[in-house]
């Protein structure tokens, strides 16, 4: 099973047709937190989920170098924007992974076009993606998980699985895009928004995309080994309170200063005002 699509190049590779009743796909691209990186890999790691496709990434991305090993330079290599799929024994349900590598810097809505035509060919009757809700939770907090739709009706499914309703909201990237390209051509969607710390948004965020997967297998019906995606969330919740406590000491440190002390750092702290001062202009002008 190979199809070309004939718009400037661009080639989408499809090798199997999945057998399942009932297929939805999870599509992912990097995003704040890296919740829904992190969800769609521990997914297909988890769930032993096989390659069935790849969209072509020279009509998206451009290369800017290449690595040298041992003196001996590689070929360019392309972020990989890949389709996995993954169906239960009795060949009830289905779920098509597609895992971007990269959002591209231009082309996105082809990008999108191109994942939804993969949709389509798949035979995807419900379309799942995911991403970060930043808010001022604690980073101790349980985390919670946010639902948008397509449609009114598809809200209903969000009130049996303790997803939460937040009203007017903003996704951004693809995994927000492709959400509404896919109202517009009439296929069912979904997203799961797994709070995020507001100053944490720079860090992976593993405990975001663990609250989601327990929504999204609880919604799909199947059973996924949590136990390494739980330890990583620990693990992630430590560090976070590391940094944390750094930074309060630093905070009390500073304020706490003896006065007498302070002083004598006046020319200093001057100069850094110049300085700050360039940065805004410059910022300006960008």
């Amino acid at each position: 099973m190979t199809r070309r699509k004939p718009d400037k190049g661009l080639t989408i590779t499809l090798t199997e047709e999945p057998q399942a009743e009932n297929v939805v796909m999870l599509a992912s691209w990097p995003g704040i937190g890296n919740v829904s990186l992190i969800l769609a890999r521990y997914l297909k790691e988890k769930l032993g989920a096989h390659e069935i496709g790849e969209i072509d990434p020279v009509y998206f991305f451009e290369p800017v170098g290449v690595m040298v090993k041992d003196n001996v330079v590689e070929q360019p290599r392309f972020p990989e924007s890949k389709f996995y799929y993954w169906q239960d024994d009795e060949a009830k349900n289905g779920v098509v992974l597609f895992i971007g590598e990269e959002q591209p810097r231009t082309k996105g809505y082809e990008m999108v076009e191109a994942v939804l035509a993969a949709a389509e060919q798949l035979n995807v009757n419900r379309l799942y993606c995911c991403a970060a809700a930043v808010t001022k939770i604690h980073y101790t907090e349980e985390t919670k998980v946010w639902g948008v739709a397509t449609t009114q009706e598809l809200l209903d499914e969000f009130a049996r699985h303790n997803v939460i309703l937040r009203g007017t909201l903003r996704i951004a990237g693809l995994n927000g895009i492709i959400l509404g390209r896919a109202k517009e051509k009439g296929l069912e969607g979904l997203c799961l928004l797994g709070e995020v710390p507001s100053f944490a948004t720079q860090m992976a965020h593993p405990k975001a995309a663990l609250a989601v997967l327990s929504i999204f297998a609880e919604m799909l019906g199947i059973e996924v080994d949590t136990e390494e995606l739980e330890a990583l969330s620990k693990q992630s919740e430590m560090e976070m309170d590391a940094i944390s406590k750094q930074a309060t000491a630093a905070y009390i440190d500073q304020f706490t200063e003896p006065i007498w002390e302070q002083e004598g750092e006046e020319s200093g702290d001057e100069e850094d005002d110049e300085s700050d001062d360039d940065d805004e202009g410059d910022f300006g002008r960008n």
